[in-house]
């Protein structure tokens, strides 16, 4: 018999040590091997450390067992150094605490796992910020930028990670602990004379120093973005022998930082943007000096591939109109503390561009509107993730790997027309945007790896490129780290010499190599490990549902949306992705349950197809809100894979008891209806209940919903119609129909006072929304094909004819803005009832209608899918319209989400995901303020959680019309 392996006893004694934060299983191995950049790598396992002495304990087994460690923090870098066939450490569940905040000295302590904008926020209330802001700031981690040297747009103001870094608590693999920082001459001698592995470290460093500091001074380029390479010039006499900022940006590859000192500057309160529009990039890249001139604390470019780009998949229609005349972008920030001051200095800027004689006169727009400003910051953010996926099936996708290079700002023009033309020469197309205040620029390049030659010629570009900008003095990198991706060039920028006193650097700090091997020493090349390379599978896979899109057709196609950049991490503000902000847990967010899907498809990790347990496990907490259809900027759709995957896994699988129950709900809701009181006994009586619950797999702690008395079928009569009035078929869910036939009533009630008479399809019918939680495809699409039989000639068919579907439960309309048309692609008639169908708010909204007035106040929780596929338009307007004190929470999913929070299984995520938001805001709100939600399942949430009752937009209307 043979023994186990050396990962296997590993495993064993992380797992005694350690217990639940040890993950060696495929699941974990699948969602970690993979990042935001071009590079996969399969870990040996994860471990998600409860605390700092959990790590340090976790790194002292790996240390036993000569296991390489890779520390992780979001997973968005973009050049490969957040994968590695080593031990990752997610330090982002747990260790993410503010230890302290001194804004008297600005400056917090940190640990390495807190969220960058949760400091921001932090520091804000004292007037303050951490002033580098990626754009993925609001998931990336402290210790993801120390390690990464992070920037951002407003590293104008104050510089990038390691200026504003003071101090650190380090770990070294063989499991010294100490604190580093700037070194005084006399604390260098007294560190070096009481000995001991750290004395050794600072005698040696000591030494690297006095070797090659001539060198140093030298060969460093002198850029605010020379990211590139590790600090060795912040040991020099000058900078103060710092030990912490010559360790930024090491990528976790020398130590393991265990806590952060980090400097916190004034926030500017008030502030102001000039949009400047340009008739190329290049022109505006020339002018960088005269934006600096006027001290903005932020200058980001952006030309038009992007804008086409966002155009052409009809994105972001509403922000790029916003834009001033041009070709390419200037959007410059002003900061004051009085908003008064701030446009007095765009205004002073922008009368500069009006007149200017130096070149071109560029348009101009002074945004001093704060709501405007988060819009056209929206465009810089999230538009390169948004067109990653080429619409050309003839040219291949643009993707990272030539990122982020950074060149003496005053040369930016020169440099970006010189890097368009080697992008030229190679056949390539390129997007240029990025941080023109600091000389960096960000590209997405159609570069073709997917076959050998193409990726040849990668390589040789890659090379080039990196010629290029050496040639021009500047970085290779200039905010996301070499990684993979730069670091086997990195001797074209520092030459040899250097290179070895940086070999020396990594020698010292961690003799075994260790900590992230093969990342900007030592390193892999960078046609290796690439995750779509020649090795890349593509799969023909059959589905029930349609995926065709502009960017492609097939599930595959679909499951390559997800980009990485992890904007489902989001602790907050819109609805992605609930489960993950439940549980901080990778596997279950957007992202996660995305690279499950692709490693399925490629079934090297995961094997089992449609039978997968990994998916199965992950998709299970996966409340199919759709937030992700809206809020991912590419547009990834996990509820339609879900349901797509539980089709097929079902096939060979049974489903639960609550998929009879609750999945098909609408196919004995009307028997039992015409037993209501009878039902509703069993229902409320306690042993009964408990009996009832237990069959029906619905969880013990929920009250199961109450049918009416009367169905709203039963008692709705059809109006006499008035001469002219228009008609309109009145949608009609299970839930109105058997539940709370009130709110289909105030709905008739408000229609006929907007003008029009609701109707009802002759025979009751069903969208089917609750089959597909349970992969009940097949059945969901026959109600569908009954639905088109019943009422798809009849919208907009002539005089009398219905001119619309109006709706009331925004999970059951959102069939038919999504569903309907997976299912059937190419039918007139589904096509037709798509754009036909309204939610009642913005149906009676853009026909004019007009409420009287209801002075009340109003706290309002819209439901996910109208957040994600209608809007909250019309409900804004017709609630402004009333003359109501109305307050739209951000609070994101509800948590019940459809039958989701009545699973036994799920009520803990359930509520967890209830009380991140919604439920304290329901509890704070004043007993005379009225809820409101159209969703059946968040009133069910709010009323059983709070005990508040619950309102539909219907029935305020209605109570704004009886109050006449």
């Amino acid at each position: 018999m043979g023994g186990i392996s050396q990962w296997e006893q590993l495993n064993i004694e992380l797992t005694a040590a350690l217990g639940s934060s040890v993950h060696f299983d495929t699941a974990h191995q699948a969602v970690y091997a993979s990042e935001a950049s071009n590079y996969r790598q399969i870990p040996i396992g994860v471990v998600t450390p409860r605390n700092t002495e959990e790590f340090v304990k976790g790194i002292e087994i790996c240390h036993r067992n000569k296991a390489p460690v890779l520390m992780r923090g979001a997973g968005t870098s973009m050049n490969g150094q957040t994968v590695n066939n080593a031990v990752v450490f997610d330090i982002s569940k747990y260790c993410n605490h503010i230890l302290s905040l001194d804004p008297a000295a600005g400056a917090a302590i940190v640990e390495p796992g807190v969220i960058c904008d949760s400091l921001r926020d932090a520091a804000e209330l004292h007037g303050l910020t951490f002033a580098p802001d990626p754009s993925t700031h609001s998931r990336c981690t402290l210790g993801g930028m120390v390690a990464n040297n992070s920037c951002g747009a407003h590293s104008v103001m104050a510089g990038k990670t390691l200026e504003n870094t003071e101090a650190l608590e380090i770990l070294t693999y063989d499991g010294e602990r100490f604190w580093v920082g700037p070194t005084s001459d006399n604390e260098l001698e007294k560190i070096i004379a009481a000995g001991g592995r750290k004395g050794q470290i600072y005698q040696d460093l000591l030494n690297l120093r006095n070797r090659y500091a001539d060198l140093i001074r030298a060969k460093f380029p002198n850029i605010k973005r020379r990211v590139s390479g590790y600090n060795l010039d912040q040991l020099l006499p000058e900078n103060g022998f710092n030990v912490a900022r010559a360790l930024v940006g090491t990528e976790g590859t020398c130590a393991l930082t265990l806590a952060a000192k980090v400097r916190l500057v004034k926030s500017p309160a008030k502030r102001v943007v000039l949009v400047l529009g340009f008739e190329d990039i290049y022109v505006a890249g020339d002018a960088v000096p005269e934006y600096q001139a006027f001290n903005p604390i932020a200058i980001e470019g952006l030309d038009y591939k992007i804008i086409r780009g966002l155009q052409a998949r009809n994105l972001a229609k509403a922000e790029i109109d916003l834009l001033p005349q041009g070709n390419a972008w200037v959007v410059v920030e002003f900061g004051d503390d009085t908003i008064e001051g701030a446009i007095a200095q765009a205004e002073k800027a922008e009368q500069y561009f009006k007149t200017r004689t130096k070149g071109p006169q560029p348009s101009t727009w002074l945004v001093s509107d704060s709501q405007l400003q988060k819009r056209i910051w929206s465009i810089r953010e999230n538009g390169a993730s948004a067109t990653h996926l080429s619409i050309d099936p003839n040219s291949p996708d643009p993707v990272v790997g030539w990122e982020d290079a950074a060149v003496d700002p005053t040369r930016l023009g020169e440099y970006l027309r010189a890097f368009q033309a080697l992008v030229d020469s190679y056949g390539y197309e390129t997007s240029l945007y990025g941080h023109f205040g600091d000389g960096c620029i960000h590209a997405r390049i159609t570069f073709n790896l997917r076959t050998a030659e193409g990726v040849a010629t990668f390589r040789s570009f890659i090379r080039d490129a990196a010629v290029l900008v050496v040639e021009f003095g500047g970085s290779l990198t200039g905010e996301h780290g070499d990684g993979q991706a730069r670091a086997e060039f990195l001797p074209i920028m520092f030459g040899e010499e250097l290179m070895e006193a940086m070999h020396e650097f990594k020698r010292i700090w961690d003799p075994q190599n260790k900590l992230n091997p093969g990342k900007i020493v030592h390193p892999y090349r960078v046609d290796e490990n690439l995750r779509m390379g020649p090795e890349y599978k593509v799969v023909n896979i059959k589905t029930r549902l349609n995926f065709l899109s502009q960017e492609g057709d097939g599930f595959q196609r679909a499951v390559e949306r997800c980009v990485g950049m992890g904007k489902c991490r989001s602790e907050k503000l819109g609805t992605m992705c609930p489960s993950y902000r439940a549980t901080k847990e990778e596997r279950f967010s957007t992202r996660g349950r995305s690279r499950l899907f692709w490693e399925m498809l490629q079934g090297e990790v995961i094997t089992d197809g449609w039978e997968s347990k990994e998916l199965k496990d992950a998709l299970d907490t996966c409340l199919s809100c759709k937030g992700c259809k809206s809020d991912c900027p590419a547009h990834v759709d996990m509820a339609s894979y879900k349901a797509e995957f539980l089709s097929h896994y079902h096939e060979k699988n049974s489903r639960p008891r609550q998929a009879l129950t609750m999945g098909r709900i609408s196919d004995w809701a009307p028997l039992a209806s015409k037993m209501s009181w009878l039902v509703n006994g069993v229902m409320q009586t306690p042993i009964l209940s408990t009996i009832a619950k237990w069959v029906g797999g619905v969880a013990q702690e929920r009250s199961l919903p109450k049918f009416a008395n009367q169905s709203f079928r039963s008692q709705f009569k059809k109006a006499s119609s008035d001469v002219g009035q228009k008609k309109v078929i009145l949608w009609v869910d299970t839930f109105c129909e058997h539940f709370h036939p009130e709110v289909a009533n105030a709905a008739v009630e408000v229609l006929g006072h907007a003008g029009f008479e609701a109707t009802l399809p002759k025979t009751p019918l069903c969208c089917g929304r609750p089959l597909y939680d349970f992969g009940y495809l097949d059945l969901a699409k026959q109600k569908l094909e009954k639905i088109l039989d019943a009422i798809g000639d009849q919208i907009n068919a002539g005089d009398g004819a219905p001119i619309a579907v109006v709706g009331l439960e925004p999970g059951c309309m959102s069939v038919f803005k999504d569903e309907l048309l997976k299912f059937f692609p190419n039918d007139p008639r589904a096509q037709l009832l798509s754009e036909r169908t309204y939610l009642l708010g913005d149906f009676l909204h853009d026909h004019g209608y007009k409420p009287p007035p209801l002075d009340r106040n109003i706290l309002v929780h819209s439901h996910c899918h109208q957040k994600s596929l209608f809007g909250t338009k019309g409900d804004v307007a017709l609630l402004n319209a009333l003359g109501a004190k109305a307050n739209f929470i951000d609070s994101g999913c509800c948590g019940m989400a459809g039958s989701f929070g009545f699973n036994p299984e799920h009520v803990e995520i359930s509520k967890a995901v209830g009380e991140l938001v919604l439920l304290p805001a329901i509890r704070s709100a004043n007993e005379d303020t009225i809820i409101l939600t159209n969703g059946f399942s968040c009133r069910e949430q709010i009323e059983q959680e709070t005990g508040r009752k619950v309102k539909h937009l219907a029935e305020i209307l209605q109570m704004a019309h009886q109050a006449q």
